[in-house]
Formats: C-alpha cells, sequence, structure tokens
C-alpha cells in the first residue's frame, strides 16, 4: 500500500515538474528578438523541379456550385506549379533564428485573405502570427474558411489541428487571430467549395518569403553567422541546408525538388 502511494506521488510530481518547467522551455524555443541590424547579409537562390511531373500534379475538380462566380466545368487545382523548371508556390525561411530584423508592415496595412472568384488570393503567403483579415469578395457566395496548422510536416506524418473555421455568408471583412501554436506551417480550404485551396507560414521571425514566378527567391537583413535555410513545397515537402551569412554580403542556397 505504501509502496501504491508512493507510486502515486512519483507521478504527480513529474506532472507538476513538466506543468511547471515545460512551458518555460517552450518559451524559450518560441522567442524571438528585434533588433537594429547594421552589417546584415542576405540569402539568395532559386527552386527548381527536375524530371517529370507526377500524375497527382493537377486535379480536376468538378465545380458544383455558384457556376456564375466560380465558373463552370472542371477547376484546375495545381498542386505542383513549374514552369521552366522553376518550382513555384513554395517558401523558403531561416530555422529557429534567435533575433534579427523588425516585421515590416503588411501591404495595405493589415495582413489579408481574400476569397475572391472562389479562390484563396494569393495562393502562398507569409503572415505574422496575430490580427489577420478575411475577405469575401464574391458577392452572392457563401464560404467558409478552415484555416488549420500542419504539424508533423518535416517527419511526413502530417496531423491538422484547426486554427479557425467559419461561414462568411455575405461580401465584407471579418477579423480574427492567426495563433497557430504548434507549427508554423498553414493549410487553408472552403468548406463550401471542395476546389478552393490555399497555404501560408506563420512564423514568429520575419525570415520568411514565398518564391517568386521564376522560382528564386531573396531573404536580407541577416544578422552574420551559421544558419539552417529551409525550403517547403506544400506538396513536395521540406529541404534542407546549412550556411553562413557573411556580414555585409551574400550567400546562395538553391534547391532542387523532384518526383
Amino acid at each position: 500500500m505504501k509502496s501504491k502511494n508512493l507510486f502515486k506521488s512519483l507521478i504527480v510530481g513529474m506532472a507538476l515538474a513538466v506543468a511547471l518547467a515545460g512551458p518555460g522551455e517552450a518559451a524559450k524555443k518560441k522567442t524571438y528578438k528585434e533588433i537594429d541590424v547594421t552589417d546584415g547579409g542576405s540569402i539568395k537562390g532559386k527552386l527548381t523541379f527536375e524530371g517529370a511531373l507526377p500524375s497527382g500534379a493537377v486535379e480536376k475538380i468538378l465545380i458544383t456550385k455558384n457556376p456564375d462566380v466560380c465558373g463552370t466545368g472542371e477547376r484546375e487545382v495545381v498542386w505542383i506549379d513549374v514552369k521552366g523548371g522553376a518550382l513555384r508556390g513554395a517558401f523558403v525561411f531561416i530555422d529557429k533564428i534567435k533575433q534579427g530584423k523588425k516585421w515590416e508592415k503588411p501591404k495595405g496595412g493589415q495582413y489579408l485573405i481574400d476569397q475572391k472568384g472562389c479562390r484563396f488570393r494569393p495562393w502562398a503567403q507569409v503572415m505574422r502570427p496575430g490580427p489577420v483579415t478575411i475577405r469575401n469578395s464574391d458577392k452572392g457566395v457563401l464560404h467558409n474558411i478552415n484555416a488549420r496548422e500542419m504539424i508533423g510536416v518535416e517527419k511526413g506524418r502530417v496531423v491538422k489541428k484547426g486554427i479557425f473555421n467559419f461561414g462568411q455568408p455575405e461580401p465584407g471583412d471579418i477579423k480574427d487571430k492567426l495563433k497557430p501554436r504548434r507549427s508554423h506551417y498553414i493549410g487553408i480550404n472552403c468548406e463550401a467549395h471542395n476546389f478552393m485551396f490555399g497555404f501560408m507560414m506563420a512564423p514568429i521571425h520575419p525570415y520568411a518569403v514565398v518564391v517568386g514566378d521564376d522560382g528564386s527567391f531573396s531573404i536580407d537583413n541577416i544578422p552574420p553567422g551559421k544558419y539552417t535555410v529551409k525550403a517547403w513545397h506544400p506538396t513536395l515537402g521540406v529541404q534542407k541546408m546549412k550556411l553562413t551569412v557573411p556580414a555585409k554580403g551574400s550567400v546562395d542556397a538553391n534547391f532542387k525538388f523532384a518526383k
């Protein structure tokens, strides 16, 4: 009986220790300090795709709702967008950077997810965690946005956890907060239209970008030092490389994806 009580006491003590220490450790891992970067360097590169595209690179989904706004026939959902060898619709970011430049104000003064023509515009974007505006630009169309953080992306075992999910029957804006807790990888879809998809990243630091139409990217004003840089394509996964950013200099980081 005494041994059983002792065991219970140990379990309670361990749980209390985790409760007290765990959040502190998590907080340390998730902090980012904004500083004035005076000798910053940059990372530049390009994402490319080699070989033939897989059969599921483009999915055709029948449009069954709101054809006057969404269009008729089938919607082509391009999961792997390649043009002239350049891989588009992907993200590049510095992993676990602890301090650096300040966040710039978003275009138009707010982070915006726009639903227009039954599409999320843009398909891919980087946002700072916090306030976000969800806009329905489609008159007479009910949209139902579902945003979920994608946990386990880098391990190849994705579990999706809801951030917000609500209907928007009228044109206009709704204010909410983008608050991922365990992952900065985010997927969005419309529960009312099964052909509407998009992706976002919401890291705690501003060193993340969406690649351009030619697959190129540039991340600037980085404190000199050693970093791990990662490229994320929502369908093809994550690649990474280690590099050193020189003071007031530039370093190349090119990523090649394949089937």
